[in-house]
């Protein structure tokens, strides 16, 4: 960022604009620092701000905004004090000083008063000049000082790392004797700071500089305060401190790029024996040049033929060289003598380091690139001293794979240093200088610039050079020679060959191909590049070798390497090096910031079997895990299903104590389906054994699984947590877990039978394992826990079959007496049976007494029938008495929030019974002859068990009831056959119906949707609850209220869930105290009256096409003729412009109202009749529609609109039928909407009503069948008397229904309009033709009409031209006939402002109240709007005219990307209306067409007088680009 005098100089680099300070009313536009160190101005943060998270343009770092927005974000104080500097240096620029000497006074109390006040003024002045100086000294003081603190503390946490790293190869290869040694050694690196004598020493200057600086300042501003401070002071000493230019020349700043000069040794002292600690040995420096250790980034080899030893420490070598040179290897590798493994003596050796330009340089990522000095605009991190990293990482792009260990990448934070480094490229390359003459030499290894395929010059290091006619590469060749050269990218990492072609063979042309291939280095652009090393770094990944080690790296590993990799850019761990390589591993992190582990590919490509790993690789994070399942309580009944078999002593189960299960399912399927179609971030690329996800099933449905094993083949095993089993996948089949599905534990518990043994002892036999399958696999059963054991044990359970039809069975005690299994004999139950082990009893009825203070958790309060003296006698009828709280229930049936049944789960014995003596009762009983009326209680045989009913509604002739089951609550409709009577002895019902309390239907319905009914018996049906009764009535349904258990275990309100989904709301509590109402002006009710709408026209009695768009709940069918739709076009669009505002709303009496004005769901007015007041709602009927809805009081006004306009919308009944029951079903409702509405049918008016707001009577048709008989069919509605078959009456022409007068109309009719042809287009011209145009009209800037003006101008038809035959035509205009037909694209004469006919074509029609038609002039290219009194019949002379105007399309400039002006194209908003009027004015002048193309549509060039394109005003102006 430019240091100028001006604001103006400091600007956004993404939108240019200059950062501005808010001054009065204007705000200002503030430069904001990002996490990521980036800066932009606040217009620019708030343009790119999405879901409160800012992704940096600059490296693509996402930063979360705080409280505050874009405007909580730190702004940089930096800059601000620039922009006041600059603006202080403005004001003095604007005001200039007469008199730039110091003006000092010497006080005395004997001076006058004005002359003291003049002094006063000058001090100021001065003053402020001084402040405004040191601010920017202070500023830039502060910039030194925070690049020397931030590179001292990078300096010393790189010398410690590396001199950690030393002693720990030291020490790691020594004896235990030298323990102790490395410890002393390691503390003398706590103050590493004392080491560095010459940074710590800059840094205290500049300490206290600035120290000296802001005392100066402050006694500075005390004297601009209090002039007369200043006899107090030295203020010419304060004013020199202020005005001092600060000298970045003056610190040292290439102290902070200095080593320590302290290293290890590479040998122990000759005086000391290997193994014995050295007590004297101290961090000392060597003497001289002589040391065996430089710099890392110094060293390289000369040439390639030289010794791999051989180590220089010329910096000019280093920037020769195309790639990072490595830190030379230490002497303690494998290759050291034993004798160096196990020395402890230090060798002090002297580090020789170049000054560091700038200061701030990146982590140490690289062997050389990374501690590289040259760097420049790179990310900034903020750093405290002392801050230590467990591992290195950075962000970068991979540029150029060779397989995967050997590939290339480039930092993300580097790439505002690429972007300089293209810019100086570019500059460089197009001075004339870097062309290649005559007289150069390519020479092997020299330096070039070359361009790449996207036409960018990059550089590039000359590997191979061809000269013509030679085979075999030379090491140096003509330039006027060359036939092709092979040159290696050195900010990419690749090689190409680049070959040059010349068209004639010449030395002038082959300079020219040379050229435009290649450019050449100068020794200055050299060395100003140099500070710009390559951007390309070599990587490999750590410990990766091919998967088979004698065929090397196949290609499908370098393709599954890039794939996973791409373009984007993967956080890169660094692991060490290996001479020019980094040995890193790449991951690529989650976009949804989840907790699961990043994709690392190394695994990745281990997993695909494309690799494989040289040594174990340890992740470095642990996934989330799920937690463990809920055991039960010891000596609990419990109900479960066991979910997976692998044999009684290995099982496991689900408890259904909850709709938990139900509800992760439904989320889990919600969630996957939709996001596993379209998004990639949550597959799985490299699943890790022990990791969470989820996985799909044979069944295509998701579910929460364990990754536990990898059979190879890119497959993997994975077990699901809820319900036990296992099964071999695809990865294509995985997905990862995203953390919601966390909270719940997992829901299969792993259990073994308690107390059971194979019988051998040792293995389950498979007669055994089948058994147990069929007694309990995915059954309903009833568990008792008899141990409790660790979360990692299994489970030892007691299983009873819990089925409604038989005895309670233990299913161990059958595995035992099948001789399939045996107890243990210490075991062996001999004394009381367990719980729930008896036979059928007569439970007693529900004491509602003990019920209301029983606990729910006290299952171990059930009284067995050994307890009881005396069996009770059995109760039928389930009582219920009032205020009972905390009743444990089960869900049976739901029919909606107002409606639904429950068991008592202290009954279920007392239901197992009354199944068991209903089945005696009925089971031998016979049909008998019963008439079957509504209400009457009967034996029901359903789904072959026999259960209790009641009769819905009278039997008819079709012997199928309709029985509501007294025990469960659902129906079921029944032949007349599975009916018996019901004894009076058993009558009765254990399901109590019950309704929820405190709730209402959302929406303002009175009753409720299909949704809530569907949402709350998806969720409900079969949970198990806990009920209280609000308040006990002998009325049906009881008032309730329900709760379940939710993720967390907790209970939750039903009514209140409900309400959360917004299916339900509230009921408003009437206040317990009616507080005394405030006196207040009471409004009165405005008596309004209105009448109905008009009636609607009825059709002719026979046949007619209508559209059905409405279905009443009556049963009543509302039809629409066919031209209705055009007919509520009309009718909406005069409604809407009569009802533009909403009127004012006040309290109304509604009795005498009738016809009305609804606002619609869509916030449009329609025409409504009101039927009903409903408290606040009202049930409303739209009149042209048929729609019936109940909406809001503040929604109805009592006003008629269009009142004149009849109802569109006619009610009908079919003819002869009658709905079953005497009223239409909602079933039968639902099939006739399912079948009518909207779509058009064949109906036949049979009769019309006397009065014509009554419904006609009509038989329907669908594709030649009945409606009528349809519904026969469907048993939904009963023909009124016995008809024979009729055939659907054939649909006869419009003309047969008119009557056949004998009336002649010979003369009357008018004669019939002509049928003309379209109009002639003039000849196409050529492409590449040119030619001199007049533009007419202007559509767009580059969408023009204009005339060629030559050829069109000159045509005659019988010896006249087009412009005399419309003189002749408009001087006796009113002998032409006007159009009566308007056919699309027809001809005709259209009058235009100047009073004139011209010729047109018909376009379209706008309106229709008034008719008015759009139509284009065809020589001009305008078009109007007009209506049918200004067209007529064009004469057929007119035709043979050819068009004159020609639409074409301008190439070269398109409408700008971004169009900051306000005023813009209504039909085309791309475009502004300044770049239209700016087009216009760039026009009016002699044009030249040149065309360009002639399909799909004419594009030309259009030149003005001076032969420039027209365009280049607008593209320059701002108001266009080019395309």
């Amino acid at each position: 960022m430019d240091r100028g005098d001006s604001a103006s100089a400091v600007t956004c680099t993404l939108c240019g604009e200059a950062f501005s300070l808010p001054e009065d009313e204007v705000d200002g536009n503030l430069p904001r620092v990002l996490l990521c160190s980036h800066i932009y101005c606040t217009s620019c943060l708030q343009s790119i701000e999405c879901s409160n998270v800012i992704r940096c343009p600059e490296c693509e770092v996402e930063s979360s905004l705080p409280e505050g927005g874009v405007y909580g974000l730190q702004e940089d104080s930096r800059i601000i004090g620039l922009i006041y500097t600059a603006k202080i240096n403005n004001m003095k620029r604007k005001h200039p000083k007469k008199n730039k000497r110091l003006p000092f006074t010497d006080i005395n109390a004997n001076t006058e008063e004005v002359e003291q006040l003049a002094d006063i003024e000058k001090i100021e002045k001065v003053v402020d000049e001084a402040l405004a100086r040191a601010t920017e000294n202070l500023a830039q003081l502060e910039h030194i000082y925070e690049t020397l603190t931030r590179g001292l503390a990078k300096q010393v946490k790189r010398e410690q790392d590396r001199l950690v790293m030393e002693i720990k190869q030291a020490a790691s290869k020594a004896v235990h004797a030298v323990q102790k040694w490395k410890d002393v050694q390691l503390n003398q690196l706590t103050k590493f700071e004392e080491k560095l004598p010459a940074s710590q020493s800059e840094v205290c200057r500049v300490q206290e500089r600035m120290k000296a600086l802001e005392i100066a300042m402050q006694m500075a501003r005390e004297v601009r305060r209090v002039p007369f401070l200043e006899q107090y002071c030295t203020l010419d000493k304060v004013l020199e401190t202020l005005q001092a230019p600060v000298d970045k020349q003056s610190f040292d700043m290439n102290c902070i790029t200095q080593g320590s000069g302290m290293s290890f040794p590479k040998s122990p002292p000759k005086d000391r024996q290997p193994g014995t600690p050295n007590r004297n040995s101290r961090w000392q420096h060597a003497e001289g040049r002589n040391s065996s250790c430089t710099r890392p980034g110094h060293n390289r080899s000369p040439s390639p033929q030289h010794q791999e030893g051989l180590i220089t420490s010329s910096p000019s070598l280093r920037e020769s060289f195309p790639t990072p040179r490595p830190h030379p290897r230490s002497n303690l590798s494998r290759h050291s003598s034993a004798s160096d493994l196990v020395t402890p003596d230090v060798i002090i050796e002297e580090f020789l380091d170049q000054g560091q330009e700038n200061a701030e340089a990146l982590p140490p990522t690289g062997p050389e690139l990374a501690n590289d000095k040259w760097r420049s605009n790179r990310k900034k991190k903020k750093q405290m001293f002392g801050s230590k990293r467990r591992r290195v990482s950075q962000w970068v792009v991979v540029t150029h794979v060779v397989n995967p260990s050997h590939f290339y990448v480039r930092y993300v934070a580097e790439r505002r240093g690429s972007e300089n480094l293209s810019k100086k490229i570019y500059r460089l390359c197009s001075k004339h200088s870097s062309r290649f003459s005559s007289n150069d030499t390519v020479e092997t290894g020299s330096k070039v610039f070359v361009k790449s395929e996207e036409g960018i010059w990059c550089r590039a290091s000359v590997v191979e050079v061809f000269q013509t006619d030679c085979r075999k590469p030379v090491k140096a060749c003509p330039v006027t020679q060359l036939a092709s050269v092979q040159v290696y990218f050195l900010d990419y990492g690749f090689t190409k060959s680049v070959t040059i072609q010349s068209e004639d063979g010449n030395t002038e042309s082959l300079l020219k191909a040379v050229n435009n291939h290649l450019k050449k280095v100068k020794e200055a652009p050299n060395s100003e590049l140099g500070r710009f090393v390559s951007q390309a770094i070599r990587c490999s990944l750590k410990d990766l070798v091919p998967y088979d080690l004698t065929k090397g790296w196949s290609k499908e590993a370098q393709v599954e390497f890039q794939s996973v990799v791409g373009s984007a850019a993967v956080e890169m761990h660094l692991f060490g090096q290996d001479r020019d390589t980094l040995l890193v591993d790449l991951r690529k992190c989650p976009m949804d910031q989840s907790s699961q582990v990043p994709i690392s590919v190394r695994e990745y490509l281990v997993f695909i079997e494309v690799a494989r790993l040289y040594s174990p690789v340890t992740l470095d994070r642990r996934p989330l895990l799920y937690y463990p399942p809920n055991y039960p309580k010891i000596n609990t009944e419990l109900n479960a299903v066991v979910s997976n078999i692998t044999n009684p002593a290995d099982f496991h189960i689900q408890l259904v104590d909850n709709m938990e299960s139900l509800l992760l399912s439904a989320k889990l399927q919600e969630c996957y389906n939709v996001t596993s179609t379209g998004e990639d971030v949550l597959d799985i690329y490299c699943p890790v054994i022990g990791q969470p996800c989820v996985a799909r099933f044979d069944d295509k449905l998701w579910y929460r699984a364990q990754i536990i094993g990898h059979p190879g083949g890119r497959k993997v095993e994975v077990l699901y947590v809820d319900f036990g089993n296992t099964k071999i996948l695809s990865v294509s089949d995985l997905r990862k877990i995203k953390d919601e599905f966390f909270a719940l534990p997992s829901l299969a518990i792993h259990c073994c039978l308690s107390d059971v043994f194979p019988l051998d002892g040792e293995n389950w036999s498979d007669a055994c394992i089948k058994t147990f399958i069929s007694l309990a696999h995915q059954k309903l059963v009833t568990i008792v826990a008899t141990a409790s054991v660790p979360e990692t044990e299994l489970l030892p359970v007691k299983l009873f079959d819990s089925s409604l039809n038989g005895p309670v069975a233990n299913i161990a005690e059958l595995l035992v007496k099948e001789e399939l299994a045996c107890f243990r004999e210490r075991l062996k139950p001999k004394g009381p049976r367990p719980p729930g082990d008896y036979p059928a009893i007569w439970d007693p009825p529900l004491n509602l007494g003990s019920l209301a203070t029983e606990s729910r958790d006290a299952p171990s309060q059930n009284v067995t029938r050994e307890q009881e003296e005396e069996p009770r006698e059995f109760d039928t009828q389930l009582k219920i008495c009032a205020k009972l709280k905390d009743l444990k229930v089960r869900v049976s049936h739901v029919n909606s929030p107002s409606s639904f049944y429950v068991q008592f789960t202290q009954c279920d014995s007392q239901l197992k019974s009354m199944c068991e003596r209903m089945k005696k009762e009925c089971e031998h009983m016979e049909a008998q002859d019963v008439v079957w009326k509504a209400d009457m209680y009967c034996a029901a045989h359903i789904n072959g068990v026999w259960e209790r009913g009641q009769i819905c509604s009278d039997v008819t002739s079709s012997n199928i009831a309709e029985v509501i089951r007294c025990d469960h609550g659902n129906r079921a409709k029944l032949h007349v056959s599975n009916l018996r009577p019901l004894p009076p002895s058993l009558m009765g019902a254990l399901a109590v119906e019950c309704t929820l309390t405190d709730i209402r239907p959302a929406g303002g319905r009175s009753t409720w949707t299909a949704t809530a009914c569907d949402f709350i018996s998806y969720y409900l049906t079969g949970a198990q609850a806990v009920l209280n009764v609000k308040e006990f009535t002998d009325e049906r349904p009881v008032h309730v209220t329900l709760f379940c258990s939710n993720r967390m275990g907790q209970f939750v309100s039903i009514a209140d869930f409900l309400a959360k989904e917004g299916l339900a709301l509230k009921k408003r509590k009437p206040a317990s105290v009616c507080p005394k109402p405030a006196p207040r002006t009471i409004m009165s009710a405005e008596k309004v009256k209105t009448q109905l709408y008009l009636p609607p026209e009825l059709p002719c009695l026979g046949n007619i096409q209508m559209t059905i768009s409405a279905i009443g709940e009556d049963g009543l069918i509302y039809a629409q003729a066919q031209n209705a739709e055009c007919q509520l076009e009309q009718l909406r669009e005069r409604i809407q412009q009569s009802m533009k505002t909403l009127p004012r709303q006040k309290p109304y009496t509604w009795k005498m109202v009738q016809g009305c004005a609804v606002i619609g769901p869509d916030m449009l007015w329609y025409r409504g009749q009101l039927l009903e007041l409903l408290g606040g709602h009202v049930k409303v009927q739209y009149v042209d529609y048929g729609l019936v809805e109940n909406i809001p009081v503040v929604h109805v006004y009592p006003v008629l609109l269009c009142e004149d306009v009849p109802q569109l919308c006619m009610p009908c009944k079919l003819h002869r039928i009658k709905p079953v029951g005497g009223k239409w079903q909602q079933d039968a409702i639902g099939l006739l909407r399912e079948m009518l509405l909207s779509r058009c049918v064949d109906m036949q008016i049979m009769e019309l009503p006397a009065d014509p707001r009554a419904p006609l009577t009509v038989e329907i048709f669908l594709d030649n069948m009945s409606l009528s008989r349809i519904l026969c069919q469907h048993e939904h509605a009963s023909s009124d008397r016995t008809a024979s078959a009729q055939k659907r009456p054939s649909m006869l022409p419009v003309t047969s229904f008119l009557d056949d007068w004998d009336i002649n109309t010979e003369g009357l009719r008018e004669p019939e309009e002509p049928v003309l042809g379209p109009f002639i287009y003039q000849n196409m011209p050529q492409e590449g033709e040119e030619f001199k145009v007049r533009v007419k009209h202007l559509w767009t800037p580059n969408e023009l009409f204009l005339w060629p003006l030559e050829g069109t101008a000159d045509v005659e038809v019988d010896r006249e031209t087009l412009d005399e035959a419309l003189d002749r035509i408009n001087a006796n205009i009113d002998s032409l006939p006007r159009l009566t037909t308007f056919p699309e694209g027809g001809p005709c004469l259209a009058e235009y402002s100047d009073g004139k006919y011209y010729r047109a074509k018909l376009m379209k029609f706008t309106s229709l109240e008034p008719i008015k038609i759009l139509v284009q002039h065809v020589d001009f290219g305008s078009d109007d709007t007009l209506p049918t009194s200004k067209l007529r019949q064009i004469p057929a002379e007119l035709l043979q005219f050819p068009s004159r105007a020609l639409k074409v399309r301008v190439a070269g400039f398109k409408a700008p990307s971004v169009n900051r002006h306000e005023d813009k194209l209504p039909y085309s908003p791309g475009w502004s209306v300044k770049a239209a009027m700016e087009m216009i004015d760039l026009l009016h002048c002699n044009i030249t067409a040149t065309v360009l193309a002639r399909n799909p549509e004419l594009k030309v060039l259009l030149y003005n007088e001076e032969g420039k394109l027209v365009h280049l005003p607008l593209v320059r102006s701002g108001l266009a680009e080019l395309e």
